[in-house]
């Protein structure tokens, strides 16, 4: 493997928590190196948001870095609470469901505490000699949370996206494995967002 996944807690605090400017200063640049023209929400994200919500555990950023760290890509993972309309979903993955979450009284949803994947994006500026596949840099995001799971428990994966067939498609792949569960209307944000979940 030619790159390393860096957890940004590692950077920008010390093994007590406290922070470290010299730490923070870094993972600043490492920040204002990333570009994604084509989703501005990863971008913003990342340069308004990563530093104090993994300060606040809101939200955890990582870094993938090549050998001149340089970032690659980056993924944030945090847990919430979450509805699932079961109704759709195979007899295979409602038994998972069982395992992991609690059914509603009318039997027809789960409600249940959940990984999610919260941002996701390839640097669009990175200028190295490393290739990464969507699907290797969801690999690395799944593997952080076996890692997650092996420590606190825990089966759900989840994700939202908008409604983009591509995205759609990279999601529901044979090597990603994530099924539809539902749907968020963002009153806010004006968008609508498709729900995705995936189990260990």
């Amino acid at each position: 493997m030619n790159f390393r996944v860096v957890n940004i807690l590692d950077i920008i605090e010390d093994s007590a928590g406290k922070p470290i400017e010299a730490g923070i200063e870094y993972a600043q640049k490492l920040i204002d190196s990333f570009s994604c023209l084509k989703n501005a929400e990863i971008e913003y994200f990342l340069h308004h948001n990563a530093i104090d919500f993994a300060r606040k555990r809101q939200a955890i950023t990582y870094f993938l870095l090549d050998n001149d760290r340089k970032v690659i890509a980056y993924f944030a993972l945090t847990h919430k609470a979450v509805k699932i309309d079961g109704s759709h979903l195979s007899k295979t993955v409602c038994r998972g469901l069982d395992r992991h979450a609690e059914r509603e009284p009318d039997d027809t949803g789960y409600n249940a505490s959940a990984f999610l994947i919260a941002q996701f994006g390839k640097n669009g500026a990175y200028n190295g000699e490393i290739t990464l596949s969507g699907n290797e840099l969801m690999e690395q995001a799944v593997e952080a949370l076996r890692n997650a799971q092996h420590l606190v428990g825990g089966g759900i994966v989840y994700l939202e996206c908008e409604v983009e067939p591509h995205l759609i498609g990279f999601y529901t792949n044979d090597a990603n494995r994530f099924r539809e569960f539902g749907e968020r209307d963002s009153k806010s944000e004006g968008i609508l967002y498709k729900q995705f979940l995936r189990l260990f």
